[in-house]
């Protein structure tokens, strides 16, 4: 088993406010990530599939058509928006790290080819704050 990564990257901003809760609640369980006006992260994005070599072109997967394939069914849908508000996919959501992670894997999954499987997605809000969802 061959294991590959792509790395992508987008800007975003986000609130993580609960609508049931008051504002107190938000700012005591969020702090500054409740601000009114948003705030943004400069994202990075590792996909990491896996599956066998194919022996007449030793790849995985080419990875131009794996990060096209990021690109069409995430990045463009997230990048420089505005996740709460513009997202589709996020609507209706809490849009942590945490979420964003498992919604890019739905995003992904089932559209590579059948001898490829996706492994991780593996998201870095800041430098020192990272999600990895395997799916399960």
């Amino acid at each position: 088993m061959v294991y590959l990564t792509r790395l992508e990257h987008f800007n975003a901003a986000h609130k993580l406010y609960n609508p049931a809760w008051s504002k107190e609640r938000n700012e005591e369980v969020f702090g500054v990530c409740a601000n009114e006006n948003w705030h943004g992260h400069n994202f990075e994005l590792y996909i990491t599939i896996k599956g066998e070599i194919n022996p007449e072109t030793g790849f995985l997967y080419d990875v131009k058509n794996l990060s096209k394939l990021i690109q069409e069914k995430v990045i463009k849908r997230l990048d420089h928006k505005n996740l709460n508000m513009d997202v589709d996919f996020l609507q209706g959501k809490m849009c942590s790290t945490e979420v964003l992670a498992m919604e890019i894997w739905k995003q992904l999954d089932g559209n590579l080819p059948a001898h490829v499987q996706l492994h991780c997605v593996k998201l870095y809000e800041t430098p020192r704050i990272y999600v990895e969802y395997f799916g399960d």
